[in-house]
């Protein structure tokens, strides 16, 4: 009985589409912004930008999410984040000039733009 309420469960949920309009950019997005927080707060513990996102501390344990979704490189006095996923895909996003103020970000594929 429970093999075939899993077998017809299986079959059920192969047939769902679990993508919604704009999902890529809404996760993309917070791992985008959760990404740049903890590196920020590394840099205001630390006094230096991570050599790469392994060594960043004490992290929650939704933190593995965000730090999949983008990717790191250290560069010169700051570092470059682009981001990689978003809930299925790759998304495209794009923030407000400003929100780059103040964060050694120098390179990324958001696009920015001035509101």
């Amino acid at each position: 009985m429970r093999l075939i309420f899993i077998l017809i469960f299986t079959i059920l949920v192969a047939g769902c589409d679990f993508t919604f309009p704009g999902a890529d950019e809404k996760f993309g997005q917070q791992n985008f912004v959760s990404a740049v927080s903890l590196i920020e707060l590394h840099k205001t513990r630390n006094g230096v930008y991570p050599e790469s996102l392994k060594d960043l501390k004490y992290l929650g344990d939704w933190d593995g999410i965000w730090l999949s979704a983008v990717r790191y490189e250290k560069a010169g006095k700051g570092y470059n984040l682009f981001v990689e996923r978003g809930w299925a895909g790759k998304p495209h996003l794009e923030f407000p000039i400003g929100f780059k103020q103040g964060l050694g970000l120098q390179d990324s594929n958001v696009a920015w733009i001035s509101k």
